[in-house]
């Protein structure tokens, strides 16, 4: 089988390119070929078999238009925009093999696109040209109900895995450092993005210094926002406290939110965070604004309230870092999308 994957590949990391590799590693795994197109632009280009960056919407066109697969899979998420919908509709018309979409925009329901969802619209005709539909959650998957969609083609399938951190990964020796010497040391990993309320973490941790004079925040991704971060941490007389790592590998970052005391993701617009589902598995505390959809154990805050984000962590205390013997790797999610492939690409009796 050639499965054909369409969707932002790293870095930088993000929770729909962990989905995407996830799934490959499967296929490779089990002797099947996998073949990744980037939609978005990566902040680095490195040239591997069977993955490709087209430079221009033609280009990616003419891609699409010439390569043989069995499965055509697009993954999309963030902010549904208009030229997401034309490359949907693009790969529904003019993509080879059975489609399928995955739907990763968790918080798509709350938008007004999303409450507005109808069958007689053009959103709805274009996701109802996908063979199958994945919604990430049950939420998304009403969503779809709205646009018409029969409810046999749409899959609830969540995008996440559980694993423990990779023992032959390092942690670089400036990232080790830093978490070392902070307590409690503090993690958030994601786009440097507006919606990720960055600067409100920042301001923050002035006032958490004032009981905790030795915390420490470790900012891991990239994004438009870096300069801007760059320059607010430099103003700060407090500045030895906050590091801003950028891009980091998947298999650091997880050692990372298996070691930090705990994991900050405080979002203007969110979905089910993938990290907010590594660190609980990871036994990690989380501290997470309140998107109506945070599984149990995460702590919960209002949309932008710094009050709150300082009292959750001044409530922190040391965690119990024993692990649990009997947790091992759990790739359900993934083996459920690979039994949609399979019976997608199995002839008609």
């Amino acid at each position: 089988m050639h499965v054909l994957q369409l969707g932002p590949y790293p870095p930088p990391e993000g929770g729909i390119n962990r989905n995407m590799l996830a799934i490959r590693d499967e296929l490779r795994g089990r002797g099947d070929r996998c073949t990744i197109v980037a939609t978005s632009r990566s902040s680095r280009v490195v040239d591997e078999p069977d993955v490709h960056h087209p430079t221009s919407a033609f280009a990616l066109f003419r891609f699409l238009r010439n390569i043989d697969c069995d499965i055509l899979h697009l993954h999309v998420g963030g902010n549904i925009t208009k030229r997401v919908m034309a490359l949907a509709f693009f790969c529904s018309l003019f993509g080879k093999g059975r489609k399928i979409l995955s739907f990763h925009s968790g918080g798509y329901p709350s938008t007004i696109e999303g409450k507005a969802a109808k069958r007689n619209s053009l959103r709805g005709h274009v996701f109802r040209r996908f063979e199958r539909v994945i919604a990430v959650n049950p939420t998304i998957a009403e969503v779809f109900a709205r646009y018409g969609l029969d409810p046999e083609k749409v899959d609830v399938i969540y995008p996440f895995v559980h694993r423990t951190p990779d023992p032959r990964v390092e942690i670089p020796p400036e990232l080790r450092a830093f978490a070392d010497k902070h307590k409690p040391f503090l993690l958030t990993v994601g786009l440097l993005e507006p919606e990720y309320d960055l600067l409100m973490q920042i301001d923050a941790i002035e006032k958490v210094l004032r009981t905790s004079p030795a915390v420490g925040l470790m900012i891991v991704g990239s994004g438009s926002l870096q300069s801007a971060l760059r320059d607010s941490i430099d103003s700060k007389t407090y500045k030895e406290n906050i590091f801003l790592a950028g891009d980091v590998e998947h298999g650091v970052t997880l050692h990372l939110i298996n070691q930090c005391d705990a994991l900050l993701r405080t979002t203007l617009f969110d979905g089910d965070a993938i990290s907010v589902r590594e660190a609980l598995f990871l036994e990690t505390p989380v501290i997470a604004t309140d998107n109506g959809m945070r599984p149990k154990g995460v702590q919960t805050i209002p949309i932008h309230d710094e009050n709150a984000l300082i009292e959750q962590m001044k409530r922190l205390r040391k965690r119990w870092r024993e692990k649990k013997s009997d947790k091992e790797r759990d790739y359900s999610n993934i083996d459920a999308v690979l039994r949609l492939y399979d019976g997608l690409s199995k002839p008609s009796a």
